[in-house]
């Protein structure tokens, strides 16, 4: 069976594919710009599951939730109904509170779309809700492995 979470490649990037449905596109079948954003998520989220987090787990055991503080994108190629595309999620940067990504949404082999995503950690309940918290440790040292095993242009 194929691993839902995608892979980590010998360069330490995760990879996830997916494949664009009716549902993804607008009326001229070409994939509608906002579901990138969602590719996007959707591949950091499953970076996060192959470290051993969700999103879930962190909430329930830490009290705390990502928020996207920052996205950049550029749209270089449409993706098109039926395609089979390919994230790349690169780290960036990694920080006590906060991590930025660099992602890749690819057809064989080509660019169709690329963003720079910056991540903030923020606490889920009390009198601290919605304000900055630091990232767990656990999770901190997770991304610091990834962001160091990760070779730099």
């Amino acid at each position: 069976m194929a691993n839902l979470s995608g892979w980590f490649d010998e360069n330490a990037q995760h990879r996830l594919r997916l494949r664009v449905y009716y549902e993804d596109t607008d009326a001229g079948g070409l994939v509608y710009h906002a579901n990138y954003l969602r590719f996007f998520e959707r591949a950091r989220t499953e970076m996060l599951r192959l470290t051993g987090f969700t999103n879930a787990g962190l909430a329930e055991s830490d009290g705390v939730s990502f928020a996207v503080r920052r996205a950049e994108i550029d749209f270089v190629a449409p993706a098109k109904l039926e395609d089979t595309l390919e994230v790349v999620t690169r780290i960036t940067d990694t920080g006590g509170a906060s991590f930025a990504v660099a992602q890749l949404a690819r057809r064989d082999g080509r660019d169709l779309a690329r963003a720079v995503i910056q991540l903030a950690m923020i606490n889920l309940a009390g009198n601290r809700a919605g304000r900055p918290a630091r990232l767990p440790a656990p999770v901190r040292e997770a991304l610091i492995d990834l962001y160091k095993r990760q070779k730099r242009d």
